[in-house]
């Protein structure tokens, strides 16, 4: 049984301007960290007032992990000649949580299939060579709940687990929201199973 990974990989800044060329069109490349598929648009739409005399505007990205979720445009270009190639690269370097455009002007030659491809794979593959790749948890959160008389046992959990606070209300009870790594994710709900009175809620068992 191989063991879960618990990391992804992205990059951490949008990276520099990239270009290909091929018998008189042009491709420019770039790659973007995103979080939300709303940012797609707002890029495209930054790119296309720096590009707008451009043919052609192809984009892939891809979110998350598990699930991911990804979309491939070829944006007028032959079916599967751009987004595809340029997703395909996303794979290749195994990245999630990025968007690459590649800006397309057209020489006066037709390319072909294969050109077209070849074109945009290579202005993805060009962007990604130039962006800084990064390492990152996947974490869970859950909640722990408890009375006053248990702070201090709670918060020395907290400390020896290396637990992340990400919000608390305290209140008449207390309630505060922790994160940990995935892979560290049971022994930190384990910890917590000597003190009887503090109630840990997984997110399974109560909506965020």
């Amino acid at each position: 049984m191989t063991e879960e990974k618990d990391f992804y990989k992205t990059i951490s800044q949008p990276t520099e301007e990239v270009l290909y060329k091929e018998k008189n069109s042009k491709f420019f490349g770039y790659a973007f960290p995103i979080k939300k598929e709303e940012q797609v648009k707002e890029i495209l739409d930054q790119i296309k007032k720096v590009h707008y005399n451009a043919r052609h505007w192809c984009y892939a990205f891809q979110l998350g992990t598990d699930p991911v979720y990804y979309r491939a445009n070829d944006d007028g270009e032959p079916s599967n000649t751009a987004g595809a190639p340029i997703y395909g690269q996303i794979q290749s370097f195994d990245l999630t949580d990025i968007l690459i455009v590649v800006v397309r002007y057209f020489g006066g030659v037709k390319l072909g299939v294969g050109g077209l491809i070849t074109a945009y794979r290579a202005a993805a593959q060009m962007a990604l060579e130039e962006a800084d790749i990064i390492e990152c948890t996947i974490d869970k959160k859950f909640k722990v709940r408890f009375d006053y008389k248990d702070m201090n046992n709670v918060m020395r959990v907290i400390k020896e687990r290396n637990l992340q606070l990400v919000q608390q209300k305290l209140e008449m009870t207390c309630e505060i929201e922790l994160s940990i790594r995935k892979s560290e994710y049971q022994q930190a709900l384990d910890a917590f199973v000597p003190y009887y009175e503090v109630k840990v809620i997984e997110p399974s068992a109560e909506d965020y």
